[in-house]
């Protein structure tokens, strides 16, 4: 993956925290991120070229006109007034590749020196909605890998619910943990592409350097 800036650009430090979507149930994750350039006024600055995104080309998505300004499968925007950095998915990742995606995102994160990664998805109702608690407001739910049980006192504090269709010790996990953890000498087998579809949500990942779990897509 090549992060390529713009003619004239700056990247700008201090937007350590990257938030992307994960291209999910309703596209919720696309437009959540869309919503965020266009209410903070973030600027592109770049964007990033992966030989695992299928291409897709298209105009200007927030010019109150069409003026002919390409816009990209992967762009990156920056928003100093919030610090963030936000990167805007356009298409999905090529089959059988999600893997190697993720490695070249976290690749990114950490030479990019961003400090937390969010990744924006969506719930799928049907297959949770016994777990769901109604009566408690917003559906916000995350995952976060500041503890091993996935909790994060952080997001408890905002009143989002930890997610409990989570096991640190399914096959999965494990698998997609070892693989960016440079020391890890457990050899483990990878799993179909079906396995690595889990139920759309919205997952935090704090203190992102080298681990990285994707989401449904």
């Amino acid at each position: 993956m090549e992060f390529v800036v713009e003619e004239g650009k700056r990247v700008n430090e201090e937007c350590s925290t990257l938030i992307l979507p994960a291209l999910s149930i309703g596209n919720v994750g696309q437009l959540a991120v869309d919503l965020l350039v266009s209410s903070t006024g973030a600027d592109r600055v770049g964007y990033l070229d992966d030989p695992y995104l299928l291409p897709c080309v298209g105009n200007d998505a927030y010019g109150p006109l069409p003026c002919g300004e390409i816009a990209l499968p992967l762009e990156v925007y920056e928003s100093s007034s919030t610090a963030t950095t936000l990167a805007l998915q356009r298409s999905p990742v090529a089959k059988g590749m999600m893997i190697k995606f993720a490695e070249n995102i976290a690749d990114f994160a950490a030479s990019s020196g961003k400090k937390h990664v969010i990744v924006l998805s969506s719930l799928d109702f049907q297959r949770l909605h016994h777990n769901l608690d109604m009566s408690r407001g917003p559906q916000v739910y995350y995952l976060s890998n500041a503890e091993a049980n996935g909790r994060d006192d952080h997001c408890e504090r905002l009143g989002f619910g930890r997610l409990n269709e989570y096991d640190s010790e399914g096959r999965c996990w494990k698998y997609l943990s070892s693989v960016f953890e440079e020391n890890s000498k457990e050899e483990l087998t990878f799993p179909s592409e079906d396995e690595l579809v889990f139920p759309g949500k919205l997952q935090f990942r704090r203190n992102l350097v080298r681990q990285y779990i994707p989401t449904e897509y």
